[in-house]
C-alpha cells in the first residue's frame, strides 16, 4: 500500500516487523516474518535508504524502526516535492509546445494565403493525411493514378482501411484499368471490397486526389512529382467542383469485377484514352504514365490503334480518329 512512497511490499513487511520487534536482528525478523535472511537484508537496505531505520541504542548491532508518524511524514514530503518538480517540468513543456504550435500555425497561415495549406515533402504529406483520416466521419473518395500498388503500400494501408470501414466510413477509390493486370493489387482491392469498400477502375485519371467528408481535399501541386508538394483545399466552391469531378469519373468507371467492354465505336476505355492522348501529341512515356502501364504496353496500344485507322503518323491518327467518329473535331487540333 505504501509503494507510491517508495516502499515495496517486502520492505514494508520488514518495517512492520521492526515496529513489532524493536531491536530484533536479521535472524529473528526472518523467523517472525517467514522470510529468508536475504529478503530481510534487502528490506533493511531499502528502509535505510529511506531513513526509516536507525541503530538501536538498547540492542548493540540491532536496528530500530523510526516511528511511522515521523518516518512516513518525511516520505510523503519527499514525494510531494518530486510531484511539484514534475508538475513544473510539465508546465514548462506545455509552454514550449504551445510556442511551437503557434510558430507552426503562423507558417500555415502564410501558406493558406497562397491559396491553400501547402505541404512540402512526402513525410509532411503523409503526416497530414494520417491526421485527416483519423478525423474522417462519413466518407473518403480517392483517385489513385499510380497503376499497380507496391506490397509495402498495400500492407501499410490495410490497418487504416479496416479501422475506417469498421467505423462505417464509406470508402470509394478509382484505380487505373491497368491494376487489373496486377494480381497483388487485385487481391488487395477484392479484400477491401469484402470489408465494404468500393473499387472501380478507369482508363485514365486526371490527378491523384483524396477528398475527406466532402469538406477537405488533398492534391499534388505537380502531377509529375506527387511526393514533392501537395495542397490541402477547404473552400466550398473548389470542393464542390472536385466532388463533381469525382462523381463524373466514378459514374463512368467500371466495378473491379466487370470485364472490359467496347463502346459502339469498338474501343475499350483504355483505347479511347490513348486516342485522345495521341491526338494531344503525347509521347509513349506520357501515355504510359497516364494509363499506369509500361512504355512498351503504351506503344503496343498506340500502334494497334494506328493500324486500325490506317495512319502512318500520330498526327494523321488524330485526323483519321475524328473522321472515324472516335474523337470530336476539336481534339485533332
Amino acid at each position: 500500500m505504501l509503494d507510491t512512497l517508495g516502499l515495496d511490499t517486502g520492505s514494508e513487511q520488514v518495517y512492520r516487523g521492526l515496529l513489532a520487534m524493536p531491536g530484533a536482528g536479521v535472524a529473528a525478523l526472518a523467523a517472525y516474518l517467514g522470510l529468508t535472511a536475504a529478503e530481510v537484508r534487502a528490506g533493511l537496505d531499502v528502509l535505510s535508504e529511506l531513513s526509516l531505520v536507525r541503530p538501536s541504542a538498547e540492542h548493540e548491532g540491532g536496528l530500530r524502526a523510526v516511528s511511522p508518524d515521523i518516518g512516513l511524514d518525511i516520505l510523503m514530503s519527499r514525494q510531494q516535492a518530486r510531484l511539484a518538480a514534475q508538475q513544473q517540468r510539465l508546465e514548462e513543456s506545455r509552454v514550449a509546445a504551445a510556442q511551437l504550435i503557434a510558430e507552426y500555425a503562423d507558417q500555415r497561415s502564410v501558406a493558406a494565403s497562397l491559396g491553400g495549406e501547402q505541404l512540402v515533402g512526402l513525410d509532411e504529406i503523409r503526416d497530414r493525411l494520417a491526421h485527416l483520416t483519423r478525423e474522417v466521419r462519413e466518407e473518403v473518395m480517392a483517385f489513385s493514378p499510380d497503376g499497380a500498388q507496391t506490397e509495402a503500400s498495400m500492407a501499410a494501408s490495410r490497418p487504416l482501411d479496416r479501422e475506417l470501414l469498421g467505423r462505417r466510413v464509406r470508402l470509394r477509390t478509382v484505380y487505373l484499368d491497368s491494376v487489373r493486370n496486377s494480381p497483388s493489387t487485385t487481391a488487395y482491392a477484392e479484400w477491401l471490397t469484402r470489408l465494404g469498400g468500393r473499387i472501380r477502375t478507369a482508363p485514365a485519371l486526371p490527378t491523384r486526389m483524396i477528398i475527406i467528408d466532402r469538406a477537405t481535399a488533398v492534391m499534388p501541386v505537380n502531377g509529375d512529382d506527387t511526393a514533392a508538394r501537395a495542397v490541402v483545399l477547404t473552400g466550398q466552391g473548389i470542393l464542390a467542383a472536385l466532388c463533381a469531378l469525382f462523381e463524373t469519373v466514378w459514374a463512368d468507371a467500371r466495378p473491379l469485377g466487370a470485364s472490359p467492354a467496347r463502346d459502339d465505336r469498338g474501343l475499350t476505355g483504355q483505347e479511347e484514352a490513348t486516342v485522345r492522348l495521341l491526338a494531344e501529341g503525347r509521347t509513349d512515356e506520357s501515355i504510359a504514365k497516364r494509363l499506369g502501364v509500361s512504355q512498351r504496353t503504351a506503344r503496343r496500344i498506340a500502334t494497334g490503334l494506328m493500324e486500325r485507322l490506317g495512319a502512318r503518323s500520330r498526327f494523321e491518327a488524330g485526323v483519321l480518329a475524328v473522321q472515324a467518329g472516335w474523337l470530336p473535331a476539336r481534339a485533332a487540333h
